[in-house]
């Protein structure tokens, strides 16, 4: 035991931690975000964002060039800024599709990739005010020597330089998520889109990331192992603070520190009954002695998400019902996971989990018969889905796709049993959830997250052994540095 908990708490290494502190004197010329010569704690030459070289970025496009049909053109925007309030925009995040294709990170652009013009950018031109106030931002020159544009121009051009190239396109193809009128609004698109020659891009750039580079697939491993990290410690410290709130601060402060930019979504913490709510996301109540807390959890680092769920009871022991229904869940993780390999669908294990899951309930006697319809309202979920750049990544992709080597999915049964569930009442306002991100080999499958422990003996033996130590030692810190 002593030796799995040096393994799962992997400090953070000395070159992730001086890399935040850091400082350099010399004059760097700065885009709006980073690059090699800027932060190269994070960047090596030759990298347009963290792990992804600009050879992978020329290459994304000429693949989408070999999707699109002869003479049609794809426009993709980059994503808006959206605003909290009337002054404070929420923290931006880009569009994964445009990501993906120029590796700009910042909002204000449109791209255009065609096979007569190459890969076009039109950028947003710096504002004296907005630089004092926001700092640098990516333009023209950015374009053509960071992102190796084929050709750049100041955003106000686009009015006289697209309509010609959407002109001499036979077919249209833009990004609907980001689709802004600067574009939309121009003769020639209007005209293409009544004639029915403008769809949707995603159908191509979904396919082209379904399937991940070994450097994607680097940077997913190293997602999943700050998220597992991340839920290991704020496991330790659920059972000296029991409180939904606390543990999504602790989680997301967890992933930061080891390097990540953002969580990938809000942290599901529900703890008792809230765990029955699949997107619980208030997290702000206590959890009760003998109650179980579900944690749903995922981080993004450098453009790459994570996406895991255990369960357990802080108190640092399962009563007999909880044990009984999570060991059926585990049983059906585990058995999904072994279904996993190419050939195989995501559809195909949802139904032999839905089987698995049917007879186990009924053989507790949660559901009078295997074909109840009652077994929606206690599971309405997938087994899974695509994971990636984003959460429910390529959502163009069927799930009675084969999967092929280099795909991402998830594996998460669950069990939601509200109170008022018409069932045995021993089981009633129980949620239990196991979630693995799973990547598609060759031969098999990979458990991306196999470091976080799922096992009872294991959850009950770290609880029970490190869960107080760790978490009253960081409150005597707190007490102290006030004191």
């Amino acid at each position: 035991m002593q030796i799995l908990v040096r393994k799962l708490l992997q400090r953070i290494s000395f070159k992730q931690a001086t890399g935040y502190r850091t400082y350099c004197t010399k004059k760097l010329f700065d885009i709006g975000q980073p690059t090699a010569s800027s932060h190269p704690q994070l960047l090596t030459e030759g990298e347009i964002t963290p792990g992804i070289t600009t050879e992978e970025y020329i290459s994304r496009r000429k693949k989408l060039l070999d999707l699109l049909p002869e003479k049609s053109v794809a426009i993709i925007a980059a994503a808006p800024v959206k605003m909290m309030t009337d002054v404070v925009p929420y923290t931006f995040r880009q569009d994964a599709d445009y990501l993906y294709i120029t590796g700009c990170q910042q909002p204000g652009s449109v791209a255009v990739l065609g096979h007569e013009c190459g890969l076009c950018m039109f950028m947003p031109e710096a504002d004296p005010y907005d630089v004092t106030w926001q700092g640098q931002i990516a333009g023209v020159d950015a374009a053509l020597k960071t992102f190796k544009a084929d050709k750049a121009y100041p955003m106000r051009k686009l009015p006289e330089i697209l309509p010609e190239i959407l002109r001499r396109s036979s077919k249209l193809f833009h990004n609907e998520q980001t689709a802004m009128p600067t574009y939309m609004n121009l003769e020639p698109f209007q005209k293409a889109a009544n004639n029915g020659k403008v769809e949707r891009l995603s159908s191509f750039t979904h396919e082209l990331r379904w399937k991940k580079s070994p450097a994607e697939l680097k940077l997913m491993r190293e997602s999943a192992s700050v998220a597992c990290q991340a839920l290991l410690q704020t496991m330790f410290h659920s059972k000296t603070y029991p409180f939904e709130g606390i543990l999504s601060a602790k989680v997301e402060y967890e992933c930061r520190m080891r390097g990540a930019q953002r969580m990938a979504f809000n942290p599901v913490v529900g703890g008792g009954p809230n765990a029955s709510v699949i997107h619980y996301s208030r997290n702000d109540q206590k959890i009760n002695d003998g109650e179980l807390v579900l944690m749903d959890v995922g981080c993004e680092l450098h453009g790459y998400v994570s996406d895991l769920t255990r369960t357990w009871p802080p108190c640092g022991s399962f009563s007999s019902a909880q044990e009984e229904l999570y060991d059926l869940i585990l049983q059906t993780n585990k058995e999904c996971l072994k279904l996993c390999k190419p050939g195989a669908t995501i559809q195909q294990i949802h139904n032999y989990s839905v089987e698995m899951l049917r007879k186990g309930l009924k053989e507790i006697g949660i559901l009078k018969n295997e074909g109840s319809s009652s077994y929606h309202q206690l599971n309405p979920t997938s087994i899974g889905h695509y994971l990636g750049m984003d959460v429910h990544d390529c959502s163009k992709i069927s799930y009675y796709r084969s999967l092929e080597p280099g795909v991402v999915i998830t594996i998460e049964p669950g069990i939601y049993i509200p109170y008022f569930f018409d069932g045995p009442e021993r089981y009633q306002g129980i949620g239990i959830r196991i979630e693995d991100e799973v990547l598609i080999t060759e031969t098999g499958y990979e458990v991306l997250t196999g470091s976080m422990p799922k096992e009872v003996k294991h959850i009950e033996s770290l609880l029970n052994n490190f869960g107080h130590g760790i978490g009253m030692e960081s409150h005597n810190k707190i007490r102290a540095a006030s004191s």
